[in-house]
């Protein structure tokens, strides 16, 4: 993504539209926008042809250009899961990685990044209830691995918005929700994590269609980027229309929901309700 925020300004400082650029590399306005979002990898060729475009004439700023190429193609970690893992989720990962900040609601279960792995595995079972205990093992171990960023040496500032309803959802069982409270519990103890509570009778589906998740990056030329998850597949939101709009959802729910300060009281005060349904492990018996 640097290295397409950075293309992007060599192309505006030039005057030279999208349209333009990509004739020049034999691709299309749209394979441009792919490129300046960081969504699609760049071949040498094309890069040395935009610079060349561009009047980049540095050989040391040309070098870096090529570095920033190099690393942007260089696979990630969970490249070892593209036998089963979706491109559009794919794509998510990468983002998440460079986040400097992470913003989600959530109103139906745990934030992913907040889910211990027996909560993660129960939730994941019900959501494939077809594949097999080894498939969705592997879809755990990628979800555990994911939250390795908070534990990191600069980790991105967490800051998640919950639905009431979300936290009373006993999935798994007693057992493992017990467990998964004490997480949330630990969670919100840490400086870089903010965990809110949003109350069932402020109702938050009314001020918000459904979950999403807003990244923001260190680099000051990356735009925010808005990731609303689908049942098979995503969007991803960056017009500035869009940004305003989600921003200021996202603003209104903190202001409804509980302040972080109260939060662990709120999470004591959930777990040791009783439970009021049939409590046994959610999910097809195997």
């Amino acid at each position: 993504m640097v290295l397409g925020a950075r293309l992007r300004r060599l192309r505006e400082a030039s005057g030279i539209s999208r349209e333009e650029a990509g004739e020049h590399i034999r691709g299309s306005d749209s394979k441009i926008s792919r490129l300046e979002l960081g969504r699609t990898s760049i071949r040498e060729r094309d890069l040395l042809d935009l610079l060349a475009l561009y009047e980049v004439v540095d050989d040391t700023e040309r070098e870096a250009f090529l570095e920033l190429a190099r690393q942007a193609n260089t696979s990630g970690w969970w490249h070892r899961d593209n036998d089963w893992l979706p491109k559009w989720f794919d794509m998510y990962l990468g983002l998440e990685q460079a986040a400097q900040m992470i913003r989600c609601y959530e109103p139906r279960v745990i934030p992913e990044l907040l889910q211990t792995p027996e909560y993660a595995r129960a939730l994941l079972t019900l959501a494939h209830p077809t594949e097999s205990e080894e498939a969705i093992e592997r879809r755990v171990v990628l979800r555990m691995r994911r939250q390795h960023i908070l534990s990191r040496t600069a980790p991105p500032h967490l800051w998640v918005i919950v639905e009431e309803a979300a936290l009373a959802r006993r999935i798994g069982g007693s057992a493992v929700w017990s467990e998964q409270m004490d997480r949330l519990l630990d969670a919100a103890r840490q400086p870089h994590i903010t965990v809110q509570v949003l109350a069932d009778h402020v109702g938050g589906p009314a001020l918000a269609d459904g979950a999403f998740t807003m990244l923001r990056f260190a680099e000051a030329d990356l735009p925010d980027i808005v990731y609303l998850q689908q049942l098979t597949g995503a969007l991803y939101l960056d017009k500035r229309a869009d940004l305003d709009a989600y921003r200021a959802v996202a603003n209104q729910l903190s202001v409804h929901a509980s302040p972080p300060e109260a939060t662990p009281g709120l999470l004591a005060a959930l777990r040791s309700r009783q439970p009021v349904v049939l409590d046994r492990p959610a999910g097809p018996r195997r």
